[in-house]
């Protein structure tokens, strides 16, 4: 036989307002999980890898940069730093990655991506070390290329 309980009103204001906290607290926590840092096309970076940004699991880190970037779009990434091996990762929406770069044309350690895009969307533009190389300063900058007149 089921007996009724009845609850008071403070413990189900109570429990409303533990409810509220927890799911708050989680919102909070997702939130300082991952947010990609939003970047402007033809705006130099200067900015810094350290122990304290994405673990890429090779030993290395990683930071996350968020752009818009329209259909048709040519863009050329350009990341350098005197501290690491760069690597740099274009990746949509999908988590796919449209294109990435270790070594620039000179054969060195920066890094330079040319892509197009096919979609608009926001895109992450993921600097990376190469490796196990701890982190550093870098510099980076995503042009949108335009034909030559």
């Amino acid at each position: 036989m089921f007996i009724p309980y009845k609850f008071s009103s403070r413990f189900t204001a109570l429990l409303i307002l533990i409810l509220s906290l927890l799911i708050s607290s989680q919102s909070q926590a997702e939130n300082r999980l991952y947010n990609p840092i939003p970047l402007s096309l033809n705006t130099d970076i200067s900015d810094r890898l350290t122990d304290q940004d994405i673990p890429t699991g090779e030993g290395g880190f990683a930071r996350d940069y968020v752009v818009e970037l329209k259909k048709g779009d040519q863009v050329a990434i350009d990341l350098n730093s005197n501290e690491f091996d760069t690597v740099i990762v274009l990746i949509s929406t999908d988590g796919s990655t449209v294109g990435s770069n270790d070594d620039g044309p000179d054969g060195g350690t920066n890094s330079l991506l040319f892509a197009r895009i096919a979609e608009t969307d926001k895109y992450i533009v993921r600097v990376r070390t190469f490796g196990v190389a701890g982190g550093g300063k870098f510099a980076l900058k995503v042009s949108r290329l335009r034909p030559a007149n």
